[in-house]
C-alpha cells in the first residue's frame, strides 16, 4: 500500500486521497472486472488478484492468487486461495463466504471444481464437480468465463463456458446456473452466439427479480473447435438480454444493432433496480454514450428499434462523451466511469437521476489513471457497495498494478 497525491492533477477536488493497494515488484496485480460481486456489503473487504490483469488470470500460472483487501485494516492484503487455476470469484450477498471455480478443463473433458471458503480463510470445501456431461445433456463445459455471478440470495451462482469437444466446428457456448443448496448444476440456455455473455444476477432483493439475469449476445461471432474465438461479433453488433435462471422468459434491451449505434459490450444493473446500463459507440455523432434501458418481452435482437423499448441517454449533457467502463454503488445513486485514451484515461464521478428520464448530475473529474489504455491495462472503475471510494487500474509505474481512490465530498 502507497499514498500516491502524484495521481492527482489540478482538476482533482480538493480532499481526494489515491492509494496504491498493490506494490509487488515484478508480479502485475489487478482489480476483478468491474462488474464482479467481489465487495462484502459493509463495504470493508473486497477481492483483487495477482499475478493477472483486468481480464483474467492464465489457468497454468502458479502465481495467481486471490487476495482479499482489508480496507479497515491499512488496506492489507491477504491470500485466499492457491490452487492453480482458480478463476471468476463472488462474495456471497452475507459477505461471509467466497465462491471460485478451479478451472482444469479442456474442449470435451477435464474437471470444472466449484468451491468455497470463509471471507477469513476457514471451511474451504468443494460444492460441486463438473467432470462428466452436464445433467441432461451431452457436453462438457470448458473455457469457464473468468466471472461468475450470485443471486441476491445466495442460493444460486452462474457462469457461462464453451461446450464444444474440441472436434466440431462451431460448437455452443452456455450458461451454467449451480443450485447451491442442491449442490446441482443445470444447462439454461446454449448456443454459437454465447461466447461472451458477461452474465450478471440482478441485485434486486424481490424474490421473482433475483432470478433475473443480464446476458451479452455476440451475434455473427467466429470460433473454432477449439473454443478460441476469432471473430467477436458480426456488422451488426452485438445485443443485451435479460433471461430467468431456470432458461425461460427471455427479454431485450433497446440498444445497438441499428447500423449506427453499437453495444462497447459493457453493461451492468443500476444498484438494486431493473433498470440497466451500457456503453455504446455511434458512428454519428462520433461518440461512446452511457445509454440506461429497461428489459422488455423478446420480440427478436432489433436493439435500439425493439417496440416498447425504454432509453434513457444518460450522457447527452457531456460534451462529445467518450466513455468506456463504469459501474454504479448498491443504491444505484451514484456512477464511476473512465474515459477514452485521447483524454488521459480520466475517471468521472457522477450522480444517477432519481427522474428516470434524466440525465447525470454534477459530473466531476477526478484524476487520470495514466493507464497505457492496452487491453490488458483497462481502468474498469468501480465503486464500493456505499459508494463511497472508487477503485482502478494502471500501468502507470511500469507494471499493472491496482489503486483506490477516496475523498471526493
Amino acid at each position: 500500500m502507497k499514498p500516491r497525491p502524484d495521481l492527482l492533477s489540478e482538476g482533482s477536488p480538493e480532499g481526494l486521497e489515491v492509494i496504491q493497494l498493490t506494490t509487488e515488484a515484478g508480479v502485475s496485480s489487478s482489480h476483478v472486472y468491474m462488474e464482479a460481486q467481489v465487495f462484502t456489503p459493509d463495504s470493508r473487504r473486497l477481492v483483487m488478484h495477482r499475478s493477472a490483469h483486468p481480464h483474467g488470470s492464465d489457468k497454468r500460472d502458479p502465481q495467481h492468487q486471490y487476495l482479499i483487501c482489508d480496507i479497515e485494516d491499512g488496506r492489507r492484503l491477504t491470500p485466499i486461495t492457491e490452487e492453480v487455476g482458480a478463476t471468476a470469484p463472488s462474495v456471497s450477498p452475507d459477505g461471509r463466504v467466497l465462491y471460485y471455480f478451479i478451472n482444469q478443463t479442456e474442449p470435451g473433458g477435464g474437471r470444472l471444481v466449484l468451491k468455497r471458503v470463509g471471507m477469513d480463510g476457514t471451511g474451504r470445501d468443494t460444492v460441486v464437480v463438473v467432470d462428466g456431461p452436464i445433467p441432461g445433456t451431452r457436453f462438457r463445459p470448458s473455457h469457464p468465463y473468468p466471472l461468475s455471478t450470485i443471486s441476491s440470495d445466495g442460493k444460486r451462482l452462474a457462469i457461462s463456458a464453451f461446450l464444444g469437444d474440441g472436434k466440431a466446428e462451431g460448437a455452443p457456448w452456455g450458461l451454467l446456473v449451480f443450485d447451491l443448496e442442491q449442490a446441482a448444476v443445470n444447462l439454461v440456455i446454449h448456443g454459437q452466439s454465447w461466447c461472451n455473455m458477461h452474465p450478471q444476477y440482478s441485485r434486486s432483493l424481490d424474490a421473482e427479480a433475483s432470478h433475473d439475469i443480464l446476458i451479452q449476445e455476440n451475434h455473427g461471432n467466429v470460433c473454432d473447435a477449439l473454443g478460441r474465438v476469432t471473430k467477436l461479433t458480426g456488422g451488426d453488433g452485438a445485443d443485451i438480454h435479460v433471461l430467468r435462471d431456470d432458461g425461460s422468459n427471455l427479454r431485450d434491451l433497446p440498444w445497438g444493432r441499428d447500423g449506427n449505434e453499437f453495444c462497447q459490450g459493457h453493461q451492468c444493473w443500476r444498484g438494486r433496480s431493473s433498470r440497466a446500463i451500457t456503453s455504446t459507440s455511434t458512428r454519428q455523432p462520433k461518440e461512446r454514450q452511457l445509454i440506461e434501458g429497461v428489459a422488455v418481452p423478446h420480440v427478436g435482437h432489433l436493439g435500439l428499434r425493439t417496440p416498447r423499448g425504454v432509453r434513457n441517454d444518460l450522457s447527452r449533457t457531456f460534451s462529445n462523451p467518450d466513455f468506456y467502463h463504469f459501474a454504479t454503488d448498491i443504491a444505484g445513486r451514484r456512477l464511476i466511469t473512465d474515459s477514452g485514451a485521447g483524454s488521459g484515461g480520466g475517471i468521472y464521478l457522477a450522480d444517477l437521476p432519481e427522474d428516470e428520464t434524466g440525465p447525470l448530475e454534477r459530473i466531476r473529474f477526478l484524476l487520470h489513471s495514466r493507464s497505457s489504455w492496452q487491453k490488458t491495462t483497462h481502468i474498469h472503475p468501480f465503486l464500493s457497495p456505499d459508494g463511497s471510494m472508487g477503485f482502478f487500474n494502471s500501468d502507470e509505474s511500469g507494471i499493472l498494478q491496482a489503486y483506490m481512490v477516496r475523498g471526493w465530498e
